[in-house]
């Protein structure tokens, strides 16, 4: 059971380097929602709007690989 948590370091670092692309190993719902919200941040911005959002995204990444990872330590204890 403790194999399935994730590395918060990784997420981390994907997230850094490829953005949406790189939240999918967090979640996938959230990178979907961030590569629209960016799509059009880009054009409505000309791309000044990276800014702003590649800082929500590594939050977002934060938030839902401590939240994965706290399922399964709840799992574990539970059992």
């Amino acid at each position: 059971m403790l194999s399935n948590k994730k590395s918060q370091g990784i997420a981390f670092l994907l997230t850094l380097l490829f953005g949406p692309l790189g939240m999918i190993y967090a979640t996938v719902v959230g990178a979907i929602v961030m590569f629209i919200v960016n799509v059009a941040v880009v054009i409505l911005t000309f791309g000044l709007g990276f800014l702003l959002t590649w800082p929500i995204m590594l939050a977002w990444t934060y938030f839902a690989i401590r939240g994965k990872n706290e399922a399964i330590d709840q799992q574990v204890l539970s059992s």
